[in-house]
């Protein structure tokens, strides 16, 4: 079957129409030259290069895979010319300040950029994914004399980079790492440990890697406190290599054509980046980029694998559906069967609500960085904090579960793999576990970010969404439900969940359920929004639009009666 295509002008539909992108970038002083052609410009050239040189490659990049031997790791066909044209063409620099060789546009331009990607090609993408987060950790926390030898490198994507976080013993409790860094008489360290699943951390598509590792120094205290960054190259400035080696890759469900290296460090020279001790504040910068662009793939594997679907409904005949149209002694088509209608339409339902959550966030962190009104700057704070988790989670939940119920139209089709869909099933799997598991991610949203302050935060949230939309029918069915999710919060979860009395293990039951919750409320939202937007009374809109009210957002009343029940019973 045809590789991914990538659909810019729907892209731009949501950045536009909707959320009107271009206004509130160009008010921005660092944007003030940005404007809708330059959006065309760079979306449509961005859809061309996906399409044609790194979507052709994902099905022999997932049969061949990365190969290990003695240490190097050699990717698949085509790989590496295709990152060499990627980087000098410019686009791992897209959102990198100028200075350091960026381009100096949008983080929503990016983001369209990365969702297309992993929509084509999820094991390539797999690369370049952490570039701009070790940017922004580089850029915010290292040294001057680090910066000068490797930040335009990073920037720009000459040189590629790892984030090593998980060891053998720990898992995503970072608090038990037991990498060591010992001080050296030249200002350098000695680091010493291995780490286990760093995607690219050995690969032959740059001549160097930068390594971004979390370990401790020998007077640090125990946990999360006690942990530094640290830089190392595979390569030094005189052309020595370090002490890193890649012990081998693991064999895995997916993401073939991405090695997930087990890295040991022997006592390998590195250099501090930030503070001792604030290893993890330098980190999350990273991870924080992270999680964003882990939502992204969420949104554009769900839109790969419905795109197959859609295409195979369209094709392929079988059995009379009620009310066909095919003619006597003819079978229908697959998408004339109400069951496949509603697959379809629900998966395309969660794919355009994802786009426009996922790209008002990649606005707000454009205005989080450059607006000159600190209030409005703490707003964007308040989005990115609260929706990364939410976007990551559900997004992510629903490539994979949406993937697979999209592999049900292609039948025993689906389950042989020249059909293509059940790469993007298995592949889709891993984002779930990523950059915080999804349950984490629940547990930080509710735990750590809304009962702290009373619920304030989302509260106020919640408010501001309703209050963006009209008087439309639509809109004002889901103001009517954001009010009724605040009440639900302010009169049993918060009261309960706070109480001295009760169990203290009863929010940790609840995560899960209220992270969902939230994710409905966002598609909402964002289903108002695009009702309300100039060109939303095409079919194409309206379609999914109804798969939204009648196959997605009953889950939201599901999810609020599981709180109650669980919040009765505590």
């Amino acid at each position: 079957m045809n590789a991914y295509q990538p659909q810019p002008a729907e892209q731009r539909f949501i950045l536009q129409n909707v959320l009107q992108a271009p206004q509130q970038l160009a008010a921005l002083p660092a944007y003030a030259d940005f404007d809708g052609d330059l959006l065309v410009q760079v979306t449509d050239e961005a859809g061309k290069f996906v399409g044609e040189v790194i979507a052709p490659m994902n099905r022999e990049g997932d049969e061949v895979g990365a190969q290990w031997k003695d240490g190097a790791v050699t990717m698949p066909p085509g790989f590496r010319d295709a990152y060499q044209a990627f980087w000098q063409a410019g686009w791992p620099s897209l959102a990198c300040a100028t200075e350091d060789g960026g381009q100096g546009l949008p983080a929503a331009l990016e983001a369209m950029l990365y969702e297309n990607l992993s929509a084509a090609n999820h094991g390539w993408t797999m690369a370049p994914g952490l570039l701009h987060g070790a940017y922004e950790c580089i850029k915010h926390h290292a040294s001057p004399e680090l910066k000068a030898r490797y930040l335009e490198k990073v920037a720009t994507g000459e040189w590629l980079a790892t984030m090593c976080l998980t060891e053998p013993h720990a898992g995503s409790d970072l608090g038990l790492c037991r990498t060591k860094a010992v001080p050296l008489a030249d200002g350098c360290y000695a680091l010493s440990g291995t780490k286990i699943f760093i995607s690219g951390g050995e690969h032959d598509l740059t001549d160097n890697i930068v390594h971004l590792v979390l370990a401790r120094l020998p007077d640090s205290p125990p946990g999360p406190k006690g942990l530094s960054l640290f830089l190392v190259p595979k390569f030094y400035e005189d052309g020595t290599r370090s002490a890193v080696v890649c012990e081998r890759i693991e064999e895995k469900m997916g993401l073939h054509g991405s090695p997930t290296c087990v890295m040991r460090f022997d006592e390998a020279a590195a250099w501090i980046v930030g503070e001792p001790g604030k290893g993890l504040n330098a980190m999350f910068v990273m991870m924080n980029a992270a999680r964003l662009h882990v939502g992204l793939q969420g949104v554009g594997l769900l839109d790969a694998a419905w795109q197959k679907a859609d295409a195979y409904s369209k094709e392929r005949r079988q059995m009379r559906a009620p009310g066909g149209s095919a003619k006597a002694g003819e079978a229908d088509l697959i998408e004339q069967h109400p069951a496949m209608r509603r697959i379809l339409d629900a998966q395309r339902a969660w794919v355009d609500a994802g786009r426009v959550v996922a790209y008002r966030t990649a606005l707000e962190l454009d205005i989080l960085k450059h607006h000159g009104d600190a209030a409005r700057r703490d707003l964007a704070s308040r989005w990115c904090s609260l929706v990364t988790p939410v976007l990551k989670s559900a997004w992510t939940d629903q490539a994979f579960h949406g993937a697979s119920a999209c592999l049900q139209v292609f039948g025993g089709h689906g389950f042989v793999r020249e059909w293509g869909i059940e790469q993007i099933v298995r592949d889709a799997r891993v984002a779930m576990i990523y950059e915080g598991t999804n349950e984490i991610q629940a547990i930080d949203l509710l735990l750590r970010k809304t009962l702290p302050d009373g619920g304030a935060a989302l509260l106020t949230l919640l408010a501001e969404l309703g209050a963006e939309l009209g008087d439309d029918p639509q809109s004002v069915r889901v103001q009517a439900e954001l009010e009724r999710f605040a009440g639900f919060m302010r009169g049993q979860l918060l009261p309960r969940a706070t109480s001295k009395d009760a169990p203290a293990d009863l929010p940790h039951w609840l995560a899960d359920d209220f992270l969902r919750a939230v994710a409905m409320l966002l598609m909402a939202w964002a289903w108002a929004r695009i009702g309300a937007a100039p060109g939303a009374d095409a079919a194409r809109w309206q379609t999914a639009q109804t798969g939204f009210w009648r196959w997605v957002w009953p889950e939201f009343g599901m999810r609020l009666s599981m709180m109650e029940d669980s919040l009765a019973r505590a």
